[in-house]
Parts: structure tokens; C-alpha cells; sequence
């Protein structure tokens, strides 16, 4: 069988149902990767540097017979290994049982010998056309595009990611901007969290999610009021990573649905999150906002950390968000316009996401009167 080279689109559509091999360097490979995809290097980290200087100092083919020498022992290791990966992608896929796909930084001179030794072993190879660069390159692409946005907002505590949690149980299309960045957004954001990926990861994860949802608005017959994506209210920056500046804009020109929920209500679903952690924790999160907390309101809360009144130190910091979170809310141009208020009397994720929903609805079949 001979190996095939795909385009950019072509690969992403196979890797849905087949696996993907990124024969790129350890190191490559966790800085970003295509999401999905397996990290199969062809040379570790030190031998990609010595097969790169060879190549920049000595010669393409010098190069070439180093990289044979690191090529040559892992051979067999590497077709069991891939076996193994292959056939746990398609135990329940018979049909392609034994399709996999290949890529390297460029498609050049790695990607080739995996899928060359893979292809001998007679499996079905496919290679990304320009390796993984073009798949940054279609990433970036993404995030030049127009998006039917719609705007989850709610001051902190709103419990807004259970909401959309609920709204993508009743078939809406929702992009977790948290989930993605692994940060809920505040100075506390990154408490029992994962480590927050690279930049380019973020990205690479988000321009995915986006091209799927506009499949499935496109290939889909949905009404109406369901051709959106929803996000939440999010600031550019998520912890340490940040939304594109087209994406950003984008997200503040959609409809914002907001949920108004009392602030004891908000104040007692964040004490039930984030009480638990422990009060260094907590004070260390309270330190990193002292210059736009003040001085004095500082003090007070990490005080009343240290006095187990977990409940009075949070009240400040919601108070602050509060206001924080209204600031940025009012940074939009035509808020009024834009802004639709949906009161809520407590965080319940399943109450409050019928409403958004029902309201959503509403304003679909309101258009649509003469």
C-alpha cells in the first residue's frame, strides 16, 4: 500500500475515527500538538539536536545516516508500539483497523521514515501534507473567521459553567473556554486545576473546537435559535493565556445573556467551592490582587482567612469582582442592545440554564413575527 499524503482538512477529518502518530521530538510535542494526537518520536531530544547540527554544519546526507543509526534499533520497538495504539483506536472501529495517520514538524524527512517502516509492516499510512506547521497555519486561519456568538455572563459565583454544562445537554453548542485554559478566570482561577497549557496549545485546542461547531451548524438541520456558539463571559486573559484578538472582539459585539443571581446566593455557592482549599492557598490568591484590591481590603480578607471566617474574606473578594466583572461588562459598545438580564434567585445549573434557553428561544421566535 503506498503511503498517502493528505491536506490539512482531509487529515483532521480521518483523525476523528483513526489515530494520530506525532513522530516530533518529546519536546515538540509538549510544548503543542495537535489535541488527540500521540506523542511517537522518531529521535529523542538530544538526537534531534545532533541530527540538526549535522544537517546545518555537515551535510543533508551526514544527517541522514546519524539519523539511520537512531532509526535503525528502535525499528521493531516502534511497530509494536504502533500496533499496540492502533489497534486500541479502532477496538471498536473493525473497518479501519488498521489506518493510521503520521506527522512531523514540515512532512519532511521523519514523518517519511515512520510512515515508510509503517507502510512495510502493511498498515494504511497517511502523512499530513507540511506536517505540523500547516496544521499551525489552518489554527491560525481559524481565529480569522466570523462566529455566530452568544455570551453566557453573570457575575462570579453564577455557577455559569454548570449552566453551559447543562445548555450542551439540551443539544446548544458550547465552547468551555475554562476547561480549555484549565482556569476559572479569577486570581483563584488555577486552584485544583491542571497546569495551564502553552499558548499555542490553547489555541490549537480552541480553533479545533470552533471548526466543529460550524460543522455542526452547517451539516446540521437546527432551528434557528440553536445556530450560536455559546462561551462564557470570559476577560482576554485566562490565567496565563489569552484569547485572540479577533475572537475577543468577536465575543464582545454577541448578545450576552446574563444571568442576575442575589449575591448571598453567589456568595455561598463560591464559599462551597473554593472554601476548601487551604489557607495559604487562599491567601497567596488574595496577595496576587493586592495593588487592584487595595490595601486595606487585603489586609481584611487574608485577616479573616486567618480567623477561619472564610465566608467575610470572600464577601470582599466577590464585592471586588463584582465590580470588576460590571467594569468590563460596560467596555462593550451598544451594551444596551446587546444585554439581556434573565433574574435567577439561586445558582442551580438546571433551573438556570431552561431559562437562558427558554428566553433564547424567545427572542428566535420573536424575530420571526411580522
Amino acid at each position: 500500500m503506498a503511503v498517502i499524503k493528505l491536506t490539512i482538512e482531509d487529515f483532521l477529518q480521518k483523525a476523528a475515527y483513526s489515530p494520530v502518530l506525532d513522530v516530533r521530538s518529546p519536546g515538540e510535542f509538549a510544548h503543542a500538538h495537535i489535541p488527540g494526537a500521540h506523542s511517537f518520536p522518531l529521535f529523542t531530544d538530544e538526537e534531534r539536536k545532533v541530527v540538526g547540527t549535522a544537517y546545518k554544519q555537515q551535510s543533508r546526507e551526514k544527517a541522514i545516516k546519524i539519523g539511520l543509526v537512531y532509526f535503525g534499533v528502535k525499528m521493531e520497538p516502534m511497530v509494536t508500539a504502533a500496533e499496540s495504539i492502533i489497534a486500541e483506536a479502532h477496538k471498536n472501529n473493525p473497518q479501519n483497523a488498521k489506518t493510521v495517520l503520521v506527522h512531523c514538524w514540515r512532512g519532511g524527512m521523519r514523518s517519511a521514515a515512520i510512515a515508510w517502516l509503517l507502510d512495510l509492516y502493511g498498515f494504511k499510512v497517511y502523512t499530513l501534507a507540511g506536517g505540523y506547521k500547516a496544521f499551525r497555519n489552518w489554527v491560525l486561519q481559524q481565529f480569522q473567521l466570523n462566529y455566530p456568538f452568544k455570551v453566557l455572563g453573570g457575575f462570579t459565583g453564577s455557577g455559569k459553567t454548570e449552566v453551559l454544562q447543562q445548555m450542551a445537554q439540551h443539544k446548544a453548542i458550547v465552547i468551555d473556554l475554562e476547561a480549555l485554559a484549565h482556569h476559572k478566570g479569577s486570581a483563584f482561577g488555577s486552584l485544583g486545576q491542571l497546569v495551564q497549557p502553552s499558548q499555542e496549545m490553547f489555541e490549537n485546542k480552541l480553533a479545533l473546537q470552533l471548526y466543529s461547531a460550524m460543522q455542526q451548524i452547517t451539516e446540521n438541520q437546527m432551528e434557528s435559535a440553536d445556530r450560536f456558539i455559546w462561551l462564557e463571559d470570559e476577560s482576554q486573559r485566562i490565567g496565563t493565556v489569552n484569547l485572540t484578538a479577533h475572537i475577543f472582539q468577536q465575543k464582545q459585539a454577541a448578545p450576552v445573556f446574563f444571568i442576575d443571581i442575589p449575591f448571598n446566593e453567589r456568595l455561598d455557592y463560591i464559599l462551597s467551592g473554593y472554601g476548601k482549599f487551604d489557607k495559604e492557598q487562599l491567601v497567596n490568591a488574595i496577595i496576587r490582587i493586592k495593588k487592584r484590591l487595595g490595601g486595606l481590603e487585603t489586609k481584611n480578607a487574608i485577616n479573616f482567612i486567618l480567623e477561619d471566617d472564610i465566608k467575610s474574606a470572600f464577601a470582599i473578594l466577590l464585592t471586588y469582582y463584582d465590580k470588576l466583572y460590571t467594569k468590563g461588562l460596560h467596555q462593550r459598545n451598544n451594551l444596551n442592545e446587546l444585554l439581556h438580564k434573565i433574574n435567577c434567585p439561586m445558582v442551580n445549573a438546571a433551573i438556570n440554564s431552561n431559562a437562558v434557553l427558554h428566553h433564547n428561544a424567545s427572542m428566535g421566535q420573536a424575530a420571526t413575527q411580522p
